[in-house]
């Protein structure tokens, strides 16, 4: 069968070893589904492919041995799970439009775990919502504290949940446990002076553990939500390096702009030529400088009065 490859890869399908078969990619943003949709990828994996499921290492499903004669079909059976996870759509019943722009990965949030400071899958569906469909390749994670369980450096936009912590005196019982939790388990940002905590605000990285480790609740989280973003970290063959920071104490809507201003500085300065239409920012932010990158990811974004923009930045990692 004559088949497009171009066609077939922006459609979210693979170019696999196998002659005449190719693999559906299925979007998950934030790696967060109901179960129900379960039933529908074994479905369709039985039905049109080889009866197996990829869960991939950005948490999507890969459903391989699909024919190509087959794939308007897994179109239209996709249509309930594009639906069903609001994945933005040009024309039903065609799949997905693009590929470019991974799937968003996130950790589990505070949906569930304690450390998390904010709900990391709603954010991620929310980033879906501004950046797909796109063709560019961006790569996006988030974690919902410093612990970084997600690896958000190995990315193009790392994003870290932080806390302002909130002390309150009248509830301090200067059993010392936070000070205790903080030096142990984070950057020992916490000092006692006369038998109370002192937060050092230049050291604290908002990981809350001071909030977890108080029997009284003297320590709670701030209403606001704030952000540690790193850029441009990678992997691959060519001076794979983790992601530096770029803000601390960054809001939501903040990031949002910052991202699709990144999509504007890649369009205007992508190599045309690079391998599959494909370049990592890092290594556009290397030809242009990173003030040129600077002055557009910042184009018309208002920070909060808290935030750090670090400049300039300094690229470390592997050299080849």
């Amino acid at each position: 069968m004559d088949i497009n490859t171009k066609a077939l890869k922006k459609n979210a399908f693979r170019v696999t070893k196998e002659r005449g078969m190719t693999a559906s990619r299925i979007r998950v943003p934030g790696g967060h589904l109901d179960a129900k949709y379960l039933g529908e990828i074994q479905k369709i994996a039985e039905t049109y492919g080889n009866g197996t499921v990829h869960i991939t290492s950005r948490q999507g499903f890969e459903i391989p041995g699909i024919p190509f004669e087959k794939m308007p079909e897994v179109n239209a059976a996709l249509q309930s799970l594009i639906d069903g996870l609001e994945i933005n759509q040009e024309e039903a019943g065609h799949g997905y439009p693009a590929s470019g722009t991974r799937n968003i990965t996130a950790c589990v949030g505070n949906r569930v775990c304690p450390y998390a400071c904010y709900d990391t899958t709603a954010f991620a569906q929310r980033i879906e919502k501004a950046v797909f469909p796109n063709d560019l390749h961006f790569k996006i994670a988030l974690t919902g504290c410093p612990n970084d369980c997600a690896k958000v450096r190995m990315h193009d936009f790392g994003i870290m949940g932080m806390t302002v912590p909130q002390f309150e005196p009248d509830r301090c019982v200067s059993c010392g446990a936070c000070v205790k939790a903080c030096k142990k388990k984070s950057v020992e940002a916490l000092t006692p002076v006369n038998f109370r905590p002192q937060r050092d605000a230049r050291r604290c990285i908002g990981c809350g553990e001071c909030v977890l480790a108080c029997p009284n609740a003297a320590w709670t989280r701030s209403d606001k939500k704030y952000y540690r973003l790193t850029l441009l970290g990678r992997t691959g063959k060519k001076n794979p390096r983790l992601g530096e920071d770029f803000i601390k104490w960054v809001d939501e809507d903040s990031i949002i702009k910052i991202i699709l201003n990144t999509y504007d500085y890649v369009k205007e300065y992508i190599d045309p030529n690079a391998p599959g239409g494909k370049e990592h920012i890092g290594y556009i932010v290397d030809r242009t400088g990173f003030e040129e990158f600077k002055r557009w990811a910042l184009r018309d974004v208002t920070l909060p009065d808290i935030a750090e923009v670090m400049t300039p930045m300094y690229w470390k990692g592997v050299k080849y």
